[in-house]
């Protein structure tokens, strides 16, 4: 996997770059300035762009736009610290593949980046909530449920409302008092019984059909 860096921040681009070449993914270049990134971009065919939102001159918003606009055929995924719902719309609207937290596990975020490089659209697990409301329609009468969620176990339909609430399995195992493991196992059965391919759609059917309380 081949990785392009485009951040203003020195000392948080230093970092990323030396974490992102200790798990084996190739860093082409990593770099602050905008114009340079964009160049970059074009010239080195990278697997994936990660790109910072906020940026001095043109931001992470107008370059990406840019990119779509040339037509290059590149993955980009927004590397923020933002958890505004206007910010993850946004980029997703103009062709983002992916909306990272700056904080999140290295392990979460390699493996975010290889499902991007596989093709999939990914958002921060602690950003599903946010999705899942922003997707939400205008309130109406609760539906009943479809068939495929009455044959979640009540723990799956438990596991479920977390997701909703855009946890992570971590945060899930520790709060359930089980491991990761067994989270992961649940949410792959959830995801199939619901039909769906990811957490977030799982979340979006949660929060469309009312099955969990919100605060």
């Amino acid at each position: 996997m081949r990785v392009l860096l485009i951040d203003d921040h020195a000392l948080f681009r230093v970092g990323l770059l030396e974490l992102l070449e200790r798990r084996g993914i190739e860093v082409v270049d990593a770099v602050g300035d905008s114009d340079v990134g964009l160049r970059l971009t074009r010239d080195c065919a990278p697997d994936v762009v990660l790109l910072d939102l906020r940026m001095p001159g043109p931001g992470g918003l107008e370059i990406l736009k840019q990119i779509r606009a040339e037509g290059l055929d590149r993955r980009v995924a927004m590397l923020t610290t933002s958890t505004e719902e206007e910010d993850l719309i946004a980029s997703l609207q103009a062709g983002a593949n992916g909306y990272l937290l700056k904080d999140m596990e290295p392990d979460e975020l390699g493996a975010a980046l290889e499902n991007i490089v596989a093709g999939k659209t990914v958002v921060a697990p602690d950003l599903t909530g946010v999705l899942a409301r922003a997707l939400r329609p205008e309130p109406e009468p609760a539906a009943a449920p479809q068939p495929a969620v009455s044959e979640l176990t009540p723990r799956e339909q438990e596991i479920l409302c977390h997701l909703a609430a855009g946890q992570s399995n971590k945060a899930i195992a520790r709060e359930l008092g089980i491991s990761d493991g067994t989270v992961k196992l649940h949410v792959k059965a959830i995801l199939r019984k619901l039909a769906v391919h990811s957490r977030v759609e799982a979340a979006v059917m949660a929060v469309e059909q009312g099955l969990c309380a919100r605060d």
